[in-house]
């Protein structure tokens, strides 16, 4: 069976649908990035009824604050950053209509259960790989929250960019199966 999938971000509900916990994934197109800072203030903006800076519906948002870019460059190094510190703002942004989330690390039980309500999905990007990530990006633009710096939310264009499916839209948790998997190789 061919675990290679080729995707275009935004996402369909039948792109989401197709995708198995363990799929390698070749990402193509628009996604955004944020992290910590970037979060908190965007729940704090909904908090007081206020819109978002980028539209979720559909689309994808990497856990990144990239390092300067090289000149000639779109970005600098552009690794993953620990997902779970944006565990608490997840499901809010999934019930939004969020389908993707890249990082790396586990994820709460939390996100996990508004992954499957909303029928998204939870990618890790390799981390340590943020030069070799970086060349499959090939726009960016800071689109919000400038003064945050690298944690400002950005729009990338990627093309061809590599992350695995760890959480399907159905819950199933690739960090979990691999290892039984494994147990049962060792047992």
């Amino acid at each position: 069976m061919d675990m290679d999938r080729y995707v275009t971000a935004p996402f369909t509900a039948e792109d989401v649908a197709d995708l198995r916990a363990g799929d390698y994934v070749y990402l193509t197109g628009t996604i955004y990035t944020a992290r910590d800072a970037a979060h908190k203030r965007m729940y704090e903006a909904l908090q007081k009824g206020e819109s978002l800076p980028l539209d979720v519906q559909n689309n994808v948002i990497y856990y990144m604050g990239p390092s300067p870019a090289r000149e000639g460059r779109p970005i600098g190094s552009a690794g993953p950053t620990t997902a779970s510190r944006m565990d608490k703002y997840a499901p809010t942004l999934l019930d939004l209509g969020l389908k993707g989330m890249i990082g790396k690390g586990k994820r709460s039980v939390e996100v996990r259960e508004a992954i499957v309500r909303n029928g998204a999905v939870y990618f890790a990007a390799v981390g340590g790989a943020g030069a070799l990530l970086s060349k499959s990006i090939v726009e960016s633009e800071v689109i919000a929250y400038d003064d945050l710096g690298t944690e400002a939310i950005r729009k990338l264009k990627v093309e061809k960019f590599p992350i695995i499916v760890v959480i399907d839209s159905q819950g199933n948790n690739l960090y979990e199966t691999a290892i039984k998997e494994y147990r049962t190789i060792e047992g």
